[in-house]
């Protein structure tokens, strides 16, 4: 999945309409409702404020509204926008001054889906990275070893005592292969914990 790093706004004029796309990285639904609040004050003359919006890990929270637009012409296009983009922890908002010039079904299709899709391209695009923090507790005979093996990771922890414990920050995906290997490597003899996941873009 990825997110965009910053806020961005585009406008494009379509047959007198105005359409200004707005598009914000959020971390919570909270969030999302919170800033789309701001745009609809800010633009309460608006003829619409079409939006959609995706939060989570696995993009599990989604919402998208067509405003007062016919259905299926704005908030869903906006969404497929988004999704085809794999993207997450965003709020799409596309406000249109109606212009005078009715653009039926499919011109409004083509106008909410080319002024996402401009947004988009003009926005900073991460992909979101699972990382763990995780702690070995291991013999002093073992920590030459696994201090080899921990040497391309960030060491944020180290306590010597009766035995050695290190904490470090792994890309998730990574944990279960380098358990495995330490594991066989020290023949059991070390604690490996997982004390936290996080994402990191």
């Amino acid at each position: 999945m990825y997110t965009i790093k910053n806020a961005v706004v585009t406008e494009q004029i379509i047959n007198k309409s105005r359409f200004i796309t707005y598009l914000f990285p959020v971390a919570t639904e909270d969030e999302a409702k919170a800033k789309l609040e701001e745009i609809r004050i800010k633009h309460a003359d608006a003829t619409h404020n079409c939006y959609c919006y995706i939060v989570g890990d696995t993009a599990n929270i989604m919402k998208f509204s067509d405003d007062g637009e016919p259905s299926g012409t704005a908030g869903v296009v906006i969404y497929n926008c988004l999704e085809k983009n794999n993207l997450t922890n965003v709020l799409a908002i596309v406000t249109r001054y109606f212009g005078g010039i009715k653009l039926g079904a499919g011109g409004l299709v083509r106008a909410y889906s080319s002024s996402t899709a401009m947004a988009v391209e003009a926005a900073e695009i991460s992909e979101i990275i699972h990382y763990a923090k995780v702690k070995i507790t291991c013999d002093y005979s073992n920590l030459g070893l696994v201090e080899k093996h921990l040497s391309e990771y960030e060491i944020v922890n180290k306590t010597f005592s009766q035995k050695v414990e290190i904490e470090f920050i792994i890309p998730e995906p990574l944990v279960e292969d380098l358990k495995a290997k330490l594991i066989d490597y020290t023949k059991d003899s070390i604690l490996f914990e997982i004390l936290e996941i996080f994402n990191s873009i």
